[in-house]
């Protein structure tokens, strides 16, 4: 869906899932990211306003995490550290946890499953 489609729809409807504990699942995908990071921008937009204090983004499916997009889930972050909260990226290969580590995101993001010292 490029962001010119959407209409403001729930989380479930942009390959997220919201769970109680104020938690939500966005599933990152290479469609998602083809056109550059508008989809990506209104996924965490979304997931934002209803109030998630946790954003766990799914990159499993993802190739490569553009700097743009990191950048993104910074934003994300900031909104969800204001809530004590926090967004934790899922499933990054090699080539992602490389941007990650340039750009000191690994850091600040929480890392799931993964070394942060290797």
């Amino acid at each position: 869906m490029h962001a010119a489609d959407r209409d403001h729809r729930a989380p479930g409807a942009t390959g997220s899932s919201r769970h109680e504990s104020g938690e939500v699942v966005l599933r990152l995908t290479e469609e998602m990211l083809a056109d550059g990071v508008a989809d990506i921008r209104w996924a965490l937009h979304d997931a934002l306003i209803t109030g998630a204090r946790r954003v766990v983004v799914d990159v499993r499916d993802v190739e490569h995490l553009s700097s743009p997009a990191a950048a993104s889930l910074l934003t994300a972050h900031r909104a969800c550290r204001a809530r004590g909260g926090s967004v934790v990226v899922r499933g990054a290969n090699r080539r992602t946890m490389g941007l990650l580590r340039r750009t000191g995101l690994w850091r600040v993001l929480g890392l799931d499953g993964l070394d942060r010292s290797a």
